[in-house]
């Protein structure tokens, strides 16, 4: 796949899957707009691959809406108008409901949730101008059940229904618009609890189908195909990159039918 010309704005930037999905594009010759709170992400724009590259980044967090409506400007200003935008960021800090407080609830709905629709907001109008444009959010399996971090869990869930109100309302304009849910991905955030249990992913794989978990280079590669000419004709999907989890639970079925899958 070839993205010479086009501008991808990526947010999350910084993070495990964030730093693949900006390598990846970049490397099939797009111009990347980077977009991340955290200020490791000057340190990532200033490795040897951005250098290469055209670039441009914005520290700022997406939840703050008139943060990213002057961030966009500032952006499309440097780069050319957004062809594709990767609503990549997200975090989750409570694990659990009886953990989550109502304040702590706003925030991790604000910033999952609210911050891809305000991304998405900023792009919008540049797109139907153009008459094209693709919109790939960065979603999780725990949007389609409980798994844990309710907070999160349920701005996924969102996620899934604001893509689908994006490609309805604007395919005529041929923009399209998507979601991958990802599993446990083996990001920085896995290997810090790796440190702390050396058996976590372990532990985990046993629940995936495919024998392992999710690498950043294979949701880089799924985006990269919605957001490509192969998937022209697709608008509204809601596409698991799991490594068959969401396929059904294996453990459950090895222990209800006493046999070894």
């Amino acid at each position: 796949m070839s993205f010479n010309g086009k501008v991808v704005a990526i947010t999350g930037a910084a993070g495990g899957i964030g730093q693949s999905l900006c390598r990846y594009f970049a490397g099939q010759g797009a111009a990347i707009a980077a977009i991340d709170k955290s200020p490791a992400l000057d340190g990532f724009m200033a490795e040897d691959w951005a250098k290469a590259k055209k670039t441009a980044h914005a520290k700022i967090d997406i939840g703050e809406r008139g943060a990213v409506m002057d961030a966009f400007a500032g952006l499309t200003a440097t780069l050319g108008p957004i062809d594709i935008l990767v609503n990549n960021a997200g975090f989750s800090s409570h694990p659990t409901f009886r953990n989550t407080t109502p304040d702590s609830w706003d925030h991790e709905v604000n910033g999952n949730l609210n911050g891809a629709y305000y991304c998405a907001h900023a792009v919008l109008d540049g797109m139907k101008a153009k008459g094209s444009g693709n919109i790939v959010a960065i979603g999780s399996v725990n949007g389609l059940g409980a798994l844990g971090d309710p907070a999160y869990s349920a701005a996924k869930a969102g996620m899934i229904s604001l893509t689908k109100s994006l490609a309805l309302e604007y395919g005529r304009f041929n923009i399209r618009s998507n979601i991958v849910l990802p599993g446990t991905v083996r990001t920085p955030l896995w290997q810090r609890r790796a440190a702390k249990d050396p058996t976590v992913l372990e532990t985990l794989r046993k629940w995936y189908p495919l024998g392992r978990i999710v690498d950043p280079e294979d949701v880089a590669q799924a985006v990269a195909f919605l957001a490509s000419d192969a998937a022209a004709a697709i608008t509204g999907i809601a596409l698991p990159v799991d490594c068959g989890l969401s396929a059904g639970n294996i453990v459950m079925a090895r222990e209800l039918t006493l046999e070894d899958f």
